[in-house]
């Protein structure tokens, strides 16, 4: 069996080494990095929608805008993270229709994106995220629906947002990235509000 080893022997040799060393040190974090920042189900998709602070009252079926203001969008990859840390943020599905698979571990406010709702929808709305804020308006709370081209949790979080709560959410890539990383999933059940 050979062995080998790098000659080192000068300050220049370990000069070199050492630059090596760090090198590899660089190019292993860039890729760590990288896999980090893995895209799931069209998450990062750009439309080219400008970010408002207008809830959308129609065709909620549509590309969004990246970003969400006053608030932050959060990806596969962080939501994943953010469910294993302490506090665990509340995971707010707010997708309409009929049940169908989500989030597990999320609560299913059907039908609580909608732009158009009326005075006591809208007082519904924020009293269960109160319920779920438990008085702490900086708790951490994430809003998600079908994916990149549905506004109903883009609605949804700002609301929370014009309430006056400081951590809110919105995972843009919502069941569709989920379910494309592989992540656990389970039957939604409607959550009174």
């Amino acid at each position: 069996m050979m062995k080998w080893a790098l000659p080192v022997t000068g300050h220049r040799s370990r000069v070199t080494l050492m630059l090596l060393v760090a090198g590899i040190g660089v190019l292993f974090s860039f890729a760590l990095a990288l896999a980090q920042e893995k895209s799931y189900g069209g998450e990062d998709r750009e439309w080219n929608v400008a970010p408002t602070t207008e809830l959308r009252t129609a065709g909620y079926h549509a590309p969004t805008p990246r970003a969400i203001s006053g608030g932050r969008v959060v990806r596969t990859t962080e939501l994943e993270a953010m469910r294993a840390a302490e506090p665990r943020p509340y995971l707010i599905d707010v997708l309409g229709g009929e049940a169908h698979r989500t989030i597990a571990g999320a609560f299913w406010l059907r039908g609580a994106g909608a732009g158009d709702m009326n005075a006591e929808e809208s007082r519904r709305f924020l009293d269960a995220v109160a319920k779920f804020a438990a008085g702490d308006r900086n708790r951490p709370i994430v809003f998600f629906c079908a994916d990149s081209q549905c506004w109903l949790s883009h609605n949804a979080a700002l609301r929370a947002i014009a309430a006056g709560y400081t951590n809110i959410m919105w995972y843009r890539g919502g069941l569709t990235a989920w379910f494309h990383a592989g992540l656990p999933m389970t039957q939604s059940e409607p959550f009174a509000w």
